[in-house]
């Protein structure tokens, strides 16, 4: 009986994971909202934004229904899906649950934290003054948003992480609205200070920076929007 050629696999062959066409406009669509190239109260047209990611419209109509889900869309009579509109009230609620879940999640990382995610944490910073010198804030949000969610991971809380992704993807909206440039480095030294607790295995001394951090923003946001 003739015996199978054996095949080689190479690393050509090996392909990237599969990203869904749905999920492919859901990240493109998200992050067009939270970096306000489509503004509050605009009008999202499925089909223009179909032909402009290059998908077909379901995927972009299962995308939007998603992001009406976590709060970033609305449906409006005779209007049709828009950006919602920043509500300085609705910000403000959302920003005070956020100040008991994060601070919550300092504690625990102080608590918790292994070598390795305090590494992945200075990394982050690491990357971020960069950003800041290069005045890349694109860059910067993203870098701001890996850095919470390294730090609920570092909690060892995997529900938390869960609250505190959905809250955090929504800040970033008001993020990049409110803050100036001159905030970014103020908001970089918290990040390291909180690091510093975490490090010192100082649970206390965690939720007191993540508290000044979060009220920080909290007054960007007053100021601001």
């Amino acid at each position: 009986m003739a015996r199978k050629a054996a095949v080689k696999v190479t690393n050509r062959d090996r392909r990237k994971p599969h990203v869904s066409l749905r999920d492919k406009a859901y990240e493109t669509i998200k992050n067009k909202i939270i970096t306000c190239a489509y503004p509050p109260g605009e009008c999202i047209n499925e089909a223009l934004v179909a032909d402009a990611i290059g998908v077909g419209r379901t995927p972009v109509h299962q995308a939007l229904d998603r992001l009406r889900l976590e709060g970033m869309v609305e449906v409006m009579p005779r209007k049709g899906v828009i950006v919602k509109p920043v509500v300085l009230s609705a910000v403000m609620q959302m920003i005070e649950v956020r100040i008991t879940n994060e601070c919550l999640c300092a504690r625990l990382a102080a608590e918790r934290a292994n070598d390795d995610d305090i590494r992945a944490l200075q990394h982050i910073v690491k990357h971020a003054r960069s950003a800041i010198a290069k005045h890349d804030i694109n860059t910067l949000m993203s870098l701001d948003r890996d850095f919470h969610i390294a730090l609920a991971q570092a909690a060892k809380n995997e529900e938390l992480g869960d609250i505190l992704r959905r809250l955090h993807e929504q800040s970033l909206r008001f993020w990049f609205i409110s803050f100036k440039s001159d905030h970014h480095a103020s908001f970089q030294d918290q990040h390291e200070a909180l690091i510093d607790a975490i490090e010192r295995r100082d649970p206390d001394a965690s939720e007191a920076v993540m508290r000044q951090h979060i009220e920080a923003f909290r007054e960007s946001v007053a100021r601001n929007l």
